[in-house]
Order: structure tokens, then C-alpha cells, then sequence
């Protein structure tokens, strides 16, 4: 019997946190047509001239805080779980790990998975997004399309939903607030241009406001819909009530509309209403990133001290947690 083939997919990370090094990854990341969607020469032109060359220096001292003796969380997790899954799973199941830009890549990957009687793309990002999970389906395809033989391939597009994804951050959470009572608990996703989601709304139906208040069959695929969803389900399990948490939106780039509310406003007007102490959580991730580890738990924390806050704590990612990693083994055996 043919071996099956299992393939997680991160975003990915620097070689190193060298500017030629970040540079070089800026660069692979931001020139994804479904990262930044305008013109391939305006892509270009912006990329290589102005954001690459002035970001590096200031992102590889970001990557600096980050990194430590093994290298980038990201990938050291990413390779500590596939390792995890491996001994969970039987001889009949091959996984491997990929990053969707720089290494391992997808392609490499591939390539060890390609006498497998089936391949299962499972890219690491709970919400569906074109400009994440959608990248990951369209440089798979990319890259199948030229073999001669093409197995039966899976993807999963979204897990949010999955029982022991949402109990590992329930437990990761717990932990802290047996220790401390907080007053305000922030669910912060990353951002995405509003253009990415109403692309994608072929029925017309976004508002960017009560449409994403329930999960439907016409917003399934909606980023900020998905979000506002697993906010849901975790506030229910933690017990939290209306008023006690918010939702907000990170990391957005240039001067479009970007979905809202943008997590540095709402942390300041946290403080505002005498807000003192503050839990946060990242559930658009599900390692330790720059996005998390830096932005959240630590720029956002002095924004949030700044603003007259007290204490701004952030639940750790799931990383390599054996719950998640049972997550993972029931996402690969699923129908």
C-alpha cells in the first residue's frame, strides 16, 4: 500500500537575522501576488525600491528580539511538532514540514512526498485567508501541475473550529488567569486589506460590521467573520461575557482600509476607560512569531503601560503543545 503524504505549511521565517537575510525574505513574502494584489510592476516597483530596502534594517532588530540560541520559534516549533505528529501517526503516514517562503519550501517538500499515494496540505493558519492559506493552495498547485503524475490531493482550508485547537488556548489561558484578574480580555488577529475580503464576497453580503456576528454558508470564506467566530467559540469556553473582551486587528501596511478595529487603538481606548489590566491573545497563530512575541506581547504591552495601563499579558502560542499535536493527528485521519 502507498504511503500517504502529510505536508504542514507555515508562513515562514529569515535564514537569520541579517538585513540581507530579511531583506531576501521581505522580498519572496511581500512579492505574493495575494499578499500585496495590485500590478505585478507596481508590486515591483514597491517592493524592491522602497519597502524591502528601508524594512529590512528595522525588521532584522525586531527579529533579533525574537530570535534565540535555536533560531526562529517558527521554525524550530514547526519542526518540534512535525516530529511529534511523526511518532503519533504509523509507518503508513509520511510528514513533512514547508514554509511558504524561504526553507524548507514548499517545493522541497513536495518533492519528498511525491511517490505518496495521496498528499494532505494542511497550512497552519486557522482562518482561511487568500493572502495566507490560499498562497500556500496556489503555490502547491503551482508546482504539481508540472508532474507527469499527479496524486489525490487534500487540503484543509480552516481548523478554528476544531475542539483541541480551541481547548490548547483555553488551557494556555487558564494558566494566567488562575493568577491574576484581569479586566478586559483583547482577541488580536492579524489584519488584511479590505479589498482581500470583498473580492471574495460574490454574493455582496459584507458589511464589515453585524454581517460577521454569526457564521454562515455565504461567509464562511470570510477572514474577519472566521475571526470574530473563533472569538466566539473561545469566550464561551472561558466563560467570558459580552463586554468583557473585545476583537481587533494588527499589523496592517500603507494607507488602504484595513479591516477593523485596529488592535492600537483599541488597546488605547482600553486604557481610556480605565482598563488596568489586560489579557491578549493571538488566535490567527499558532507559533511564536514576530507578529505574536514582539508585537503583541511586547510593543503593544509598552503602548498599553503608556496609555495608563497596568499589566498586559499574553497567552502563549500552541507551539509544540501534545494537545495541539493531537489536533493535528485528527485533522490528518479525518475523512
Amino acid at each position: 500500500m502507498s504511503r500517504k503524504g502529510i505536508l504542514l505549511v507555515n508562513l515562514g521565517t529569515p535564514d537569520s537575522t541579517s538585513v540581507p537575510d530579511v531583506r531576501k525574505y521581505l522580498r519572496e513574502f511581500l512579492m505574493d501576488k495575494r499578499v500585496i494584489d495590485i500590478p505585478f510592476f507596481k508590486r515591483w516597483m514597491l517592493i524592491n525600491f522602497i519597502i524591502a530596502p528601508l524594512r529590512a534594517p528595522k525588521s532584522a532588530k525586531e527579529y533579533e528580539r525574537l530570535f534565540d540560541e535555536k533560531g526562529s520559534p517558527l521554525k524550530y516549533y514547526g519542526f518540534e511538532v512535525r516530529d511529534k505528529l511523526r511518532n503519533l501517526m504509523d509507518d503508513s503516514y509520511q510528514i513533512e514540514l514547508a514554509m511558504r517562503y524561504q526553507s524548507p519550501s514548499i517545493e522541497e517538500g513536495l518533492k519528498a512526498l511525491k511517490n505518496c499515494g495521496s498528499i494532505h496540505i494542511i497550512p497552519l493558519f486557522p482562518q482561511y485567508a487568500s493572502a495566507s492559506t490560499g498562497s500556500v493552495q496556489d503555490k502547491v498547485m503551482e508546482i504539481v501541475k508540472d508532474w507527469q503524475i499527479i496524486p489525490d490531493i487534500k487540503f484543509t482550508s480552516q481548523f478554528f473550529e476544531e475542539e483541541l485547537f480551541l481547548e490548547t488556548i483555553v488551557d494556555n489561558a487558564k494558566k494566567l488567569m488562575s493568577e491574576t484578574g484581569y479586566d478586559h480580555f483583547l482577541f488580536s488577529y492579524h489584519g488584511i486589506p479590505e479589498r482581500q475580503i470583498t473580492k471574495g464576497d460574490i454574493d455582496n453580503t459584507c458589511q464589515f460590521g453585524s454581517c460577521c456576528d454569526s457564521l454562515t454558508d455565504k461567509n464562511r470564506y470570510c477572514y474577519r467573520a472566521q475571526c470574530y467566530a473563533t472569538t466566539r467559540l473561545l469566550a464561551e469556553k472561558l466563560d467570558l461575557k459580552e463586554g468583557e473582551y473585545s476583537v481587533s486587528f494588527q499589523s496592517r501596511l500603507g494607507k488602504t482600509p484595513w479591516i477593523k478595529p485596529y488592535t492600537d487603538e483599541v488597546l488605547e481606548e482600553l486604557a481610556k476607560q480605565g482598563k488596568k489590566k489586560v489579557l491578549a491573545f493571538s488566535p490567527s497563530f499558532i507559533a511564536d512569531c514576530l507578529e505574536t512575541t514582539v508585537e503583541v506581547g511586547e510593543t503593544y504591552q509598552e503602548d498599553f503601560i503608556k496609555a495608563g495601563g497596568e499589566q498586559w499579558d499574553l497567552v502563549p502560542s500552541l507551539n509544540a503543545e501534545d494537545k495541539w499535536v493531537e489536533c493535528l493527528k485528527k485533522m490528518v485521519l479525518s475523512p
